[in-house]
């Protein structure tokens, strides 16, 4: 296994990926470490799907100019790596009269961010654009440049690109510590040995203050992890066209209700404190928080609609509300980029290019390749597809003719296709998150078993070893006929 490399990113969320797929464009060996077992794994796969116009950042602050930049360019990036993406722009309801005065303040602000075509609405004329909405609904903020994303899909997009332009990936390969030379790092330790490196960029998202650390950088700045959760509601009982915000306060952006990529209802997030940055449990009592603020914008959410549930958790930083980006006084061959929270997923193209100007700044001399491919090739999902191009397409595959996911048609195909791909899935959701199956109303009841008996024969391993999401989650542990009898 390679140990050499001139740049080392530490996490493989959407901006320690974004990060890995611009600068494979330059003529350096990198390798991109992530201690989970696919990319993506947390706060940047379990969010709000949101790309953000950017009116609610305080003018003039990093977080600003990043989602301002970010924003503009996902809509001519998310196509060039073929990710699910929808201009569906953006409302906040003020509900009742005392809301309303807001709405000004957040267009002054989106006026001082030079976000375009904000446009306050009044009730009427917001009214007849969604008719679920509250009838105490008093106006609107329409902000047409936002956007719903695939979050997932968005992180395997840049990571299949950068390692189709020669970037390395290990997973499961947690940080330790860092390898330093009189006054510079000089690699980094993992659980998987030693790496070696001119460069280390931390991109560890939720653990960004403690990897920051590890090299005697900003010892006073820590992460407190916010959990909020999320519902998913089944598309053939709740359907929204838009993305609602409600007015936001001081705890945060609110609870909104948006429709997705996938055509579904999403409501959430809460705000809930938690001590522990891996506890992405939902409660009782969050989720009831959320559907009863969902209610506030659309009083017909129903729960019984619920399809499926999941948390996720916040990189706040502790007192600090500003995105950090910097190359550290206090040691050389280090860039931090910490505290990315909301906006942090509609900024994060714009934080990756402000990382690498700042990596070009402090001396890595970086020289473009004589080729560079931008594009990313991608699967396509078989229930998109004409009756014309599906028979094709299985004539050519007949892989392709086997439905495995009967809720959301997924094909045996598109499993092993999310198999053999430049960032191959190794467990049950890395398949799931890649290929959207066992999502619909069954949630992968019907599939389960057939899934297993794919993954085993495909990896070569037994059924017993076939994991949801890594080690320590396997999904079964011997057979049924294999109980001893009593």
């Amino acid at each position: 296994m390679k140990n050499r490399y001139d740049i080392i990113i530490i996490g493989s969320g959407i901006v320690g990926s974004l990060t890995a797929r611009y600068l494979s464009k330059y003529d350096i060996s990198m390798l991109v470490i992530e201690k989970e077992a696919d990319v993506g794994m947390n706060p940047s796969s379990a969010n709000s799907a949101i790309i953000h116009a950017g009116y609610d950042p305080a003018p003039g602050t990093t977080k600003a100019a990043m989602n301002s930049a970010g924003n503009k360019i996902w809509h001519t990036l998310a196509p060039e790596l073929g990710i699910s993406f929808k201009s569906s722009g953006s409302y906040v309801v003020a509900i009742g009269s005392e809301e309303l005065p807001r709405l000004r303040v957040l267009y002054e602000q989106g006026i001082a961010n030079s976000i375009p075509g904000l446009k306050i609405l009044s009730r009427d004329e917001f009214m007849t654009r969604e008719p679920l909405i509250n009838p105490a609904a008093s106006g609107a903020l329409w902000a047409p440049s936002a956007a719903v994303i695939d979050p997932f899909g968005a992180v395997l997009a840049a990571a299949e690109n950068a390692v189709a332009n020669g970037v390395d990936y290990l997973f499961e390969t947690e940080f330790t510590d860092f390898i330093t030379n009189n006054g510079r790092i000089t690699g980094v330790k993992t659980n998987r040995g030693d790496f070696f490196c001119k460069w280390a960029i931390n991109s560890a998202g939720i653990y960004s203050d403690s990897v920051a650390h590890k090299a005697s950088t900003m010892e006073n700045f820590a992460i407190t992890p916010r959990k909020g959760s999320y519902l998913i509601f089944d598309p053939m009982k709740l359907s929204i066209n838009n993305v609602l915000f409600p007015v936001p306060t001081e705890k945060g952006k609110g609870i909104l209700v948006s429709t997705t990529t996938h055509g579904n209802v999403m409501i959430g997030p809460n705000n809930e404190s938690c001590e522990n940055k891996e506890d992405s449990a939902t409660t009782s009592a969050g989720l009831d928080e959320v559907i009863n603020g969902a209610k506030k914008l659309v009083p017909s959410i129903d729960p019984k609609n619920v399809i499926a549930v999941y948390a996720g958790i916040r990189a706040s930083g502790n007192g600090a509300r500003d995105f950090i980006i910097e190359a550290p006084k206090e040691i050389k061959g280090l860039l931090n980029i910490c505290g990315i929270e909301s906006p942090g997923f509609a900024s994060a193209p714009a934080i990756a290019l402000k990382a690498i100007s700042l990596l070009d700044e402090a001396g890595a001399n970086l020289k473009e390749k004589n080729e560079w491919n931008p594009v990313r090739r991608h699967t396509p999902h078989f229930h998109t597809l004409s009756l014309k191009d599906k028979a094709e397409l299985v004539s050519k595959n007949p892989s392709y003719g086997r439905i495995v996911c009967r809720c959301e048609e997924i094909t045996e195909g598109e499993i092993i296709d999310a198999m053999r791909s430049p960032v191959p899935a190794r467990t049950y959701d890395g398949i799931k998150r890649r290929t959207w199956l066992g999502t619909g109303r069954c949630q992968g009841a019907f599939d389960y078993p057939r899934v297993m008996q794919i993954m085993a024969r495909e990896l070569n391993i037994p059924e017993t070893a076939v994991t949801k999401k890594g080690k320590g989650s396997e999904l079964v542990f011997r057979k049924t006929k294999e109980v001893p009898l009593s």
